[in-house]
C-alpha cells in the first residue's frame, strides 16, 4: 500500500496542511490512517484522489456543506442526478458572478474613458463617455 505524508498530499492537492487536518476533522475525508510509531498521518491513494476532487470544488467556491453533500452522494453511489444538480447550481452562481464582474469592468472602463477624454479636452468624447458610464452604473445597480 502506498502511503503519503501530509506534506506530500498538501503538495499534490494544493491544499494546505491545516486545511487537510480540518477536512478530516469535519468528516470530508478520513479517518486518515496513522503511522504506528510516530502517529503521523498516512494518506492512501484513495484519500489523495478524494482530496484532489475536494480541492477542485473548493477552487470553484463550493461550500463545506455542499462538499459534504457531494461526498455523501459519492458514497451512496447511484446519485448522479444529485451530483449533477449540485454542480449545476454552482455553475449558475459562477455565471451570475461573471455577469456581475463584466458589469463592474465595463463601468470602470467607461469612467476611465471619461477621464481620458476630459484630460484631452475632448468635450464630445467626454459627453459620450459620461452617457456610457451612466448606462454602466445602471447595470451595476441591477446586479445588487
Amino acid at each position: 500500500m502506498t502511503a503519503f505524508t501530509i506534506q506530500e498530499v498538501a503538495r499534490r492537492s494544493g491544499l494546505s496542511e491545516p486545511t487537510l487536518r480540518y477536512y478530516e476533522q469535519v468528516g470530508l475525508v478520513g479517518p486518515i490512517d496513522r503511522d504506528e510509531n510516530s502517529g503521523h498521518r498516512r494518506y492512501r491513494a484513495e484519500d489523495l484522489h478524494t482530496l484532489e476532487s475536494l480541492a477542485c470544488l473548493r477552487a470553484t467556491g463550493v461550500s463545506i456543506e455542499d462538499m459534504r453533500t457531494y461526498q455523501a452522494n459519492r458514497t451512496r453511489g447511484q446519485a448522479a442526478a444529485e451530483q449533477r444538480d449540485l454542480l449545476l447550481r454552482h455553475a449558475e452562481r459562477i455565471e451570475a458572478e461573471i455577469v456581475a464582474q463584466h458589469a463592474r469592468l465595463g463601468y470602470l472602463r467607461e469612467k476611465a474613458a471619461l477621464w481620458e477624454a476630459r484630460d484631452r479636452g475632448d468635450t464630445a468624447a467626454e459627453a459620450e463617455a459620461m452617457r456610457r458610464s451612466m448606462d454602466a452604473a445602471v447595470r451595476l445597480r441591477v446586479l445588487r
